[in-house]
């Protein structure tokens, strides 16, 4: 645990978990502007939960080695992954259980403070529908990937957390 309290005081480490959400965004865009799959209100809030992650990972690159900021960092990825965890789990049920009774919005819902999807239309404009399976890879559908992929992010958050507590013995 000694290690991974030394490393989440790298810039390394916030690094690495900035370049894992770029990744899944850029793959998110391309899956809109490239395979042309409409991204519905559900894919667009998870979209935002993946960007807070990065938000908490650009907060930790900043000063890793300041407590302060890092704790920031690591309670913004927390709630990211929280959230999108919520989200994708939400999603899969509209998928796999569908009801005319328990339906995604139609539209996105921002903020007036921040509308994104006014803002940045071709990252936030929702068009899809949230119960129609467009996509699968091994048998799962994205936001059954998704389910998968914020999980691993609570999962290694939850052992950063825990290495906090475990700092150098001198």
């Amino acid at each position: 645990m000694q290690v991974l309290n030394s490393f989440s005081k790298t810039r390394l480490a916030w690094l690495l978990l900035l370049l894992s959400i770029i990744f899944f965004e850029s793959s998110a865009l391309f899956f809109e502007h490239v395979m042309n799959l409409a991204p519905c209100v559900m894919c667009v809030y998870e979209r935002v939960a993946m960007m807070g992650i990065g938000i908490a990972a650009l907060i930790g690159l900043i000063a890793p080695k300041n407590g302060l900021l890092r704790w920031l960092g690591l309670a913004g990825w927390g709630y990211g992954a929280y959230r999108g965890l919520e989200l994708a789990y939400q999603h899969v049920g509209f998928q796999f259980n569908p009801s005319p009774f328990a339906t995604c919005d139609l539209f996105v819902k921002f903020p007036s403070w921040a509308p994104l999807n006014h803002w940045a239309p071709w990252m936030f404009e929702a068009y899809g529908d949230c119960a129609k399976i467009v996509w699968g890879f091994l048998g799962l559908s994205m936001p059954q990937w998704l389910v998968i992929i914020f999980a691993a992010n609570l999962i290694v958050w939850a052992i950063m957390v825990i290495a906090q507590f475990f700092g150098n013995k001198r």
